[in-house]
């Protein structure tokens, strides 16, 4: 069964590359809209996905190393699009990206590509970030399927990641007042945390809300370098500059001798200095990688069992990977090679153990009796 997902994965690749090869030969025939056209009619797609396609066609009849490994099955059409879309916004190391792409998964290969643009632009990423903010984008709607009203929107990072922490505090106060046998899902209180901030303003916003700019210290030459977002999301150093100038500048430097970093058994939740430095060495849940701003400190070593709330002891896990702990008993080790925590299931149910799929004929022993 795992042979059959490779080889699925790798006849998308190549029919992904087929489908771009044609419908940027389309559109070189005659026009973009043309093409999009005869993708919404042969392909039955909607209006959104077929400008979609034939905008990652037109990109990719550009990039031929990245065409030839996609159409070998080297490389998945989501990396693929990836390097599209980011060589259209500026310069780019075609060889570099497409050998990570064979390695990589997509989540990892995002971070890969983002920290890749913001060194191969001159201007320290600032361009990256202008037109970021330039595209933001919102739309308001009512779903003519479900007749749910529907709210999404694209923002910059910076913009996105203080929106993202306000809405997490939000979360949180919603879930400590809630019933705890009665608790809403994940996405229901994020809807709900949203619903408050956006109708009822005059709660304000949550407090002790704060975003996390890490930045590291050249000795050397006495400046800051790498900014980034906690996520490890790179931002330009003009932006950290800007957000120091508008909001309260928290510095922190993250060493335990200088930071009252455990607390043992005194207490069972993890204090706020606790929480910085784990978004600062996590950046996010260690399992799943859902934003940090969402996640619980976890005690590796329970603490029903005597396990100390000492920041060594503490880990990042979402709602979801923090029940795959306690209730599906995966455990939570430390990468040897990397040094980060992770989770880990428990045993595969589908070992690899080399078995052919196909079994001799066996008779029915009850008929056979």
């Amino acid at each position: 069964m795992r042979d059959r997902l490779n080889e699925i994965g790798r006849a998308e690749s190549k029919l992904g590359a087929f489908k771009a090869e044609v419908l940027a030969e389309l559109s070189r025939r005659d026009s973009k809209s043309a093409a999009e056209r005869a993708a919404r009619e042969q392909l039955q797609s909607s209006r959104r996905d077929a400008q979609r396609d034939v905008e990652a066609a037109e990109r990719l009849s550009a990039l031929e190393e990245t065409s030839q490994a996609l159409g070998d099955g080297q490389i998945p059409v989501g990396h693929a699009r990836l390097i599209a879309r980011a060589a259209s916004e500026g310069p780019i190391d075609q060889t570099f990206l497409v050998e990570a792409a064979r390695h990589q998964g997509f989540d990892q290969f995002a971070k890969t590509m983002r920290r890749h643009q913001q060194e191969m632009s001159d201007d320290d990423g600032q361009s990256i970030h202008d037109r970021q903010h330039n595209n933001r984008t919102a739309r308001a709607f009512t779903s003519r399927e479900t007749g749910m009203f529907i709210l999404s929107s694209e923002f910059d990072p910076v913009t996105g990641a203080k929106i993202d922490t306000a809405l997490a505090i939000k979360e949180r106060e919603l879930w400590n007042a809630e019933d705890p046998n009665a608790r809403r899902t994940p996405q229901q209180r994020m809807a709900d945390a949203l619903a408050e901030l956006i109708l009822e303003p005059e709660k304000g916003k949550a407090h002790g809300t704060a975003l996390m700019v890490v930045a590291d210290y050249d000795v050397i030459n006495q400046e800051l370098i790498n900014a980034r977002l906690a996520d490890s999301t790179p931002i330009p150093m003009d932006e950290l500059v800007r957000l120091a100038c508008d909001a309260d500048l928290l510095p922190g430097v993250f060493r335990a001798a200088t930071q009252e970093m455990n607390l043992g058994r005194k207490r069972r939740t993890a204090s706020d200095r606790q929480r910085a430095a784990l978004i600062y060495r996590d950046k996010q849940c260690i399992g799943c990688g859902a934003s940090a701003h969402r996640c619980f400190a976890h005690h590796v070593q329970f603490w029903r069992n005597g396990g100390p709330t000492d920041f060594a002891n503490l880990v990042l896990v979402c709602n979801k990977c923090h029940h795959n702990i306690h209730d599906e008993h995966w455990q939570v080790t430390r990468n040897s090679q990397t040094g980060r925590w992770e989770t880990k299931p428990q045993p595969d149910p589908f070992p690899d153990c080399g078995a052919s799929s196909s079994r001799s004929y066996e008779r029915n022993a009850i008929l056979i009796s």
